[in-house]
């Protein structure tokens, strides 16, 4: 019987192949990625489906889906809208199968609200780490609460009170027409329908597509024939599934016995990485805004090598490539076939489809002016797949079989339902607005039918233009627009091999590279094609898609005339214009006044923001320029001015008043990548780790760092804080660092910072010049702080994932990873006693492994809630601390895990317990700081005027303990009773854990402390009384905590990046 339905697909591959490899997750992290069977996926969809119809009214209709990459998307999807058969249930649930629409969880909060009012939706099925997201988004738009948790698919169902949504709101602004008032479509839920898509408006303005399974189905038999797919094949999930290309790559692969490959979604913005990955697999499907992102480099070293195993590549959703683009990325000895597909979402999904003969992509000498002529040609879109009609109208609609006309689509089967629309008449054809040349019975490509203008009188092809210049070997990407609807732009990344050929040149050397490509170009196209402008940029700025961003790249266009306009004045007016540049990235007032010893990090800038100041200078000038990010990054604001004074063409640059830059201005040097160390090939004597707090460990130490000499006695100098390097991590970094510091035979002891951040990565970085050793890409976000092996050989690590992973610290391989029931957010301890590491859960138990023998010893359940804050160990009492989020504090017997005694406070503890002389000190979010005997006795109380996040710190030798709170007060309490001893307000609040050092390390007497609150301020302190010394402010909030080694002082910080201070004494 001939499959009717995606899941007849599904089931019959899985008959045939049940023990085969289904869906792949691949973190990119070097773990074993996660992995489903054919029986696996199927059962899963059957008792999702079960599930879903058991807590859904009958007659739900449409179930919305919001979720990132997963494990589980096919399992999600399939569960849907599985058929009758396919789920032993009863006759009214068999009956009661729906449509799945999927939301995008980066969309702005009104357009989801509003796509779930369209549609109709009564339920919506939120993936478990992204309901505090979806709840926040729409909340203002439309009433939901939770309907079940589907813990086994990591789903929580939600329920939609529907109601309009209107034009009120916070986010009226969000991208959306607040005045659309469209009501919900009658059938969202009606038989035979697999989903509901919401166009992006490429063809015309935004509509909502209901995709029946008669729609889609031929699509996937036909290219499945076409592409000869088999159980051997690997299918990349490239698309999002707001995109109906992803529905293809699914099923594509689920159809037939073949693995379908998914990876994280921040995967998908490393190319790099992303390559290295996927061709060591068969098959991928990208758009070519994806592939020209790879960059030629990559292309021809990876993609399209001799060595690739890329078996399919099916260029489809823009203009394909040029023949000569392809030839040059494609090795002679590449075995790779490349196809051409074409088609609209209102006519699901693909409709027509191209081989692209071998013989076309073998030819190389694209140089000669016979070979610049073929570049012109354009690669054609093929012919209709099944069930599908194609046919070419020209302007006055009738049908052509020669010349130039648009493309119209249709199918008895084929065409789906738009917005209100309650049957589609037989006959319909779908408009694409997309225009086409019809010669010998293939159609070539044009472009959009309002991407045609004409210029003195004659038409210009903006799309074959583009592809024209994007065909010159000195173009890595392009974007060509038309500005007010008379100027003519094409906006160009240079390839990276001019980038390397001008560097070390004059900054004006990209007005030569204008002038070739613009010459390159007047021998290929006719007068009236060639830009009046050609506008160098960094990159180019893309939609959620993948396609280029018109609307910004104007923007930028707009601020290099009016930077043209003032250059065009004397100098003196180029340091106003990168003034209010400057302000107006860093969001200063324009009142505002810039020190020219100012950097560009420390006054409030990020990775991100420096970016975009490059962007608008190069586009304000004209030219490129590869060390302008590095000067942004590493000099002053004087430095930067002076940079670009150089790149003003001559008659521009007179005498500049730009002043040096001082010896002792402020800088940031970002983390640069080198080779991986040699120390393990030295002979390694020993090694110390510091950890939030002060907290060390060591073993075999031979030097005495300055931390631990004895206090100067008398010397009264002061202390000075200044930026020494910095590290963009990519996300925010709430977790505090780790210090490694080892012993090397015959060198200096060298130090090594680990730090993880929400951006799933994990860094090695030099203490000593902040050099990146390794990064590596885990399974989620990293909001726990990392620990270090008893022997220095481990870095030990939990993530969202609820994984904890065992890293070397030498390479950052992976050796082993452990995972528990949810994430990890708390800080491992190590027993420096037998090398355990223990560590803490929100599946709520706290673990006990054995990094030698990779296994856990033993697992307590902490008696309710999570367990947040991090684990504390007395090795010599063998005793261990730990604290959940249901308000109690066990103390455990770290050998066996047997309870020696419990204290409950009904109230959360986020704090860490720490212990010192008999007493066990821990914050509460009640607002007290508790000490309690070794016993578990309640000893005393110190109240608060805030909850208190804080984990308390000792003072050595002074019977005296430090904790933060919330009230943005560091306190000083007396061991013996809690009475104050001095307090210190700080200009935010107090999230992190103080660290108390020597001051012999800054040439001063006593103890001192290292101090950050939430507003970005780093202080210390005389931790005698309290008195401020220095202070630092980093352009972000601190939730991080600050580590000391030696006149070094790491954290991180919520701006993305991690930074190392430097302490110096100020006599």
């Amino acid at each position: 019987m001939p499959a009717r339905t995606l899941q007849d697909l599904v089931s019959a591959a899985a008959s045939l192949h049940p023990d085969r490899a289904a869906v792949l997750y691949d973190r990119g992290s070097g773990e074993t990625p996660g992995s489903l069977l054919y029986r696996e996926v199927v059962q899963l969809a059957g008792d999702l489906s079960a599930a879903l119809l058991q807590n859904c009214s009958p007659r739900g209709g449409a179930v919305g889906l919001y979720c990132s990459d997963d494990l589980l998307v096919p399992v999600w999807i399939l569960g849907y809208t599985l058929s009758p058969h396919y789920a032993i249930l009863s006759v009214r649930i068999l009956q009661s199968s729906a449509a799945y629409v999927p939301l995008d969880p980066e969309a702005p909060g009104l357009l989801t609200a509003r796509v779930m009012s369209q549609c109709g939706l009564k339920y919506c099925a939120v993936n478990r780490d992204l309901v505090q997201r979806f709840r926040e988004a729409v909340v203002d738009h439309v009433p939901v609460q939770v309907c079940v948790e589907l813990p086994q698919f990591r789903l929580t169902l939600m329920h939609i009170e529907p109601r309009p949504v209107t034009e009120d709101g916070p986010q009226r602004a969000g991208g959306c027409d607040p005045s659309d008032k469209t009501g919900p479509l009658k059938d969202c839920g009606r038989p035979g329908l697999a989903y509901v898509l919401h166009t992006s408006g490429t063809t015309g303005p935004p509509k909502t597509v209901r995709v029946p399974h008669r729609c889609i189905v031929p699509n996937i038999l036909h290219l499945r024939s076409l592409f000869q797919m088999s159980a051997d094949d690997v299918v990349f999930l490239a698309s999002p599934l707001t995109f109906d290309p992803s529905v293809v790559d699914i099923f594509l692969a689920l159809s037939s016995g073949a693995l379908l490959l998914l990876v994280p979604s921040v995967m998908k913005k490393m190319p790099g990485r992303l390559a290295q990955m996927l061709f060591k697999h068969h098959r991928t499907t990208v758009t070519p805004t994806l592939l020209v992102r790879f960059g030629h480099g990559t292309l021809k070293r990876d993609v399209l090598s001799p060595r690739s195993s890329l078996r399919v590549l099916a260029l489809g959703g823009e203009a394909c490539p040029s023949p000569a683009q392809l030839r040059s990325w494609k090795h002679e000895e590449n075995k790779t076939t490349v196809y051409n597909i074409y088609g609209v979402t209102e006519v699901s999904c693909w409709a027509s489809c191209y081989r692209v003969p071998e013989p076309e992509l073998q030819c190389s000498n694209i140089l000669s002016t016979e070979g610049l002529r073929s570049t012109v040609s354009s690669v054609p879109l093929g012919t209709p797949l099944m069930d599908t009609v194609v046919e070419v109208r020209d302007e006055d609609g009738c049908v052509i079989t020669e010349g130039e006309g648009q493309v119209f689509i249709g199918g008895e089967d084929r065409v789906c339902l738009l917005d209100g629309e309650d049957t589609v008449v037989s006959g319909t054809m779908r408009a694409t607005g997309d225009w086409v040349n019809v010669k010998d019975a293939q159609l070539y490509y044009l472009g959009r039918r309002d991407r045609m203008i004409k210029r003195n009188g004659k038409r210009v092809n903006l799309d074959s233009l583009q592809q024209v210049i994007l065909s010159l070997p000195q173009v890595e990407a392009c974007a060509v627009g038309l500005y007010k609807q008379f100027r003519l732009l094409a906006f160009v990344v240079a390839s990276a091999s001019e980038v390397r050929h001008h560097q070390g040149e004059p900054e004006g050397a990209g007005r030569d590279l204008q002038r070739l490509i613009l010459k390159q170009l007047s021998v290929l196209v006719s007068a009236h094609c060639i830009p009046d402008a050609l506008v160098l940029v960094p990159a180019l700025s893309l939609t959620h898609h993948g396609k280029a961003d018109m609307k910004d790249l104007m923007r930028i266009y707009e601020k290099q005339r009016e930077w043209l306009r003032l250059s065009r004045l004397e100098v003196g007016k180029l340091k106003q214009t990168l003034e209010t540049l400057w302000k107006d990235t860093l969001g200063l007032p324009a009142d505002a006044s810039i020190d020219e010893r100012s950097n560009f990090l420390f006054s409030g800038g990020d990775s991100l923001k420096a970016l975009h100041l490059c962007e608008d200078i190069l586009a304000a000038m004209g030219v490129s320029s590869p060390r302008l990010l590095e000067v942004v990054l590493d000099g002053s604001f004087s430095d930067v001015l002076h940079h670009v004074t150089q790149m003003l063409p001559p008659e521009l640059d007179g005498s500049s008043s730009c002043k040096k830059r001082a010896a002792a201005a402020p800088s940031a040097v970002p983390a640069k990548k080198g080779p991986i160390s040699d120390r393990t090939q030295r002979e390694t004597l020993g090694c110390k780790v510091v950890t939030r707090g002060a907290e060390t460990q060591g073993t075999n130490f031979r030097s005495v760092d300055a931390g631990e000499e004895e206090p100067l006695d008398g010397k009264d100098v002061g202390v000075r804080l200044s930026p020494s390097w910095s590290s963009d991590t990519g996300r925010c970094v709430d977790a505090s660092p780790v210090i490694l510091v080892r012993d090397v035979a015959g060198e200096r002891s060298r130090a090594t910072v680990f730090i993880g951040s929400h951006s799933h990565r994990i860094q090695a970085l030099d203490l000593a010049g902040g050099n990146l050793l390794w990064e590596r890409v885990l399974g989620d976000r990293i909001e726990a702080s990392a620990a270090v092996s008893h022997c220095g050989s481990l870095v030990i690590v939990g993530s969202y994932d609820g994984c904890v992973y065992f890293l070397c610290t030498d390479s950052g391989a992976t050796k082993w990873v452990f995972k528990t029931e949810d994430a990890v957010k708390s800080c491992p301890a190590v027993d420096p006693v037998t090398g355990l590491v223990v560590v803490g859960s929100h599946d709520g138990h706290v673990y006990v492994l054995d990094p030698l023998l990779r296994q856990c010893v033993w697992k307590r359940d902490c008696g309710g809630g999570a367990v947040f804050s991090s684990p504390h160990l007395q090795p010599s009492r063998r005793r261990l601390y730990a604290a959940s989020l249901g308000g109690r504090l066990l103390c455990l017997n770290l050998d066996s895990g047997d309870v020696l005694w419990s204290y409950c406070r009904d109230k959360p503890f986020f704090s860490s317990p720490n212990s010192s002389c008999g007493r066990v000190v821990i914050g509460s979010v009640d607002g007290n700081i508790c000490c309690l005997s070794d016993t578990g006795e309640l000893l005393w109380q110190f109240l608060t005027e805030a909850p208190v996040f804080s984990s308390p710190t000792f003072v050595p030798g002074q019977h005296r303990l430090l904790c933060g709170s919330h009230d943005g007060r560091l306190y000083c309490l007396s061991c013996a009773d809690g009475s104050s001893v001095w307090t210190f307000q700080t200009s935010g609040k107090v999230y992190s854990t103080p660290c108390v050092f020597q001051g012999s390390a800054v040439g001063r007497g006593g103890p001192l402390v290292g101090l950050a609150s939430t507003d970005g301020t780093v202080w210390i302190l005389d931790a005698r009384d309290g008195r401020v010394l220095a202070a630092s402010t980093l352009p972000g909030e601190l939730f991080s905590s600050p580590v000391v080694w030696e006149q070094s002082l790491v954290i991180g910080c919520r701006n993305d990046y991690v930074y190392c201070l430097n302490l110096a004494g100020n006599v």
